[in-house]
């Protein structure tokens, strides 16, 4: 790597990589604001193997269409306090009392359709505990391969196996989990590898080599 594209803060032609200060590789949303970039580097693409964990991550999704993921991460504290850290039992239990409340708080995104959803998400996480659960369900639709892009142009927004999560998600009764938003959530729990080639995050998820 020469000194010139370490020092450099613009994306190379070739990979559509930022080099930041510290010599690694990101793609250009994960560059400049910290959050973005501290969720990039610790976060984003790691196996997310746990209920909770991927019940929380579908919701997120939910809340975040038609939004910055940017705004949903800075509000992510108080959606895990408003809805009971994602305990899908306890949000399941949530009523119109519930449904009221959630409407009040100014720290989450308060939309009603997305707000109910969440609670159905949460009956529907709990049903398929009959049938392996929601983590060997969602991980069942893995690809055999993923996707090498060098820039962001070459990443798809959805994928046979996104609109395939989607559909059966929606007969199980889940909703807010159309094919994008279900690629994003397989892009953001490891499920496919997304990160482009010259990034420094590219493959280390375990999951992908």
């Amino acid at each position: 790597m020469s000194e010139a594209r370490v020092e450099s803060s613009e994306p190379s032609p070739l990979s559509a990589v930022v080099i930041g200060e510290d010599g690694l590789g990101r793609p250009v949303w994960a560059s400049t604001d910290s959050l973005l970039r501290d969720y990039y580097d610790t976060e984003w693409g790691m196996p997310i193997r746990d209920e909770q964990g991927l019940f929380e991550r579908i919701s997120l999704e939910g809340f975040q269409a038609g939004l910055s993921w940017a705004t949903i991460l800075r509000k992510r504290p108080a959606f895990r306090e408003a809805f009971a850290q994602f305990d899908p039992e306890v949000v399941a239990a949530f009523t119109e009392d519930d449904v009221e409340r959630l409407m009040l708080n100014e720290r989450i995104i308060r939309n009603r359709a997305k707000i109910r959803a969440t609670i159905r998400n949460a009956h529907a996480t709990l049903a398929l505990r009959e049938e392996g659960g929601l983590v060997e369900f969602v991980w069942s639709f893995q690809p055999e391969s993923t996707p090498a892009p060098r820039s962001l142009a070459e990443i798809p927004s959805s994928s046979p196996e996104s609109i395939a999560l989607s559909k059966a998600l929606r007969k199980k009764g889940f909703s807010f989990v159309g094919p994008t938003t279900m690629f994003a959530l397989m892009e953001a729990v490891g499920i496919i590898d997304t990160h482009l080639v010259d990034s420094h995050r590219r493959g280390t998820s375990g999951v992908w080599v």
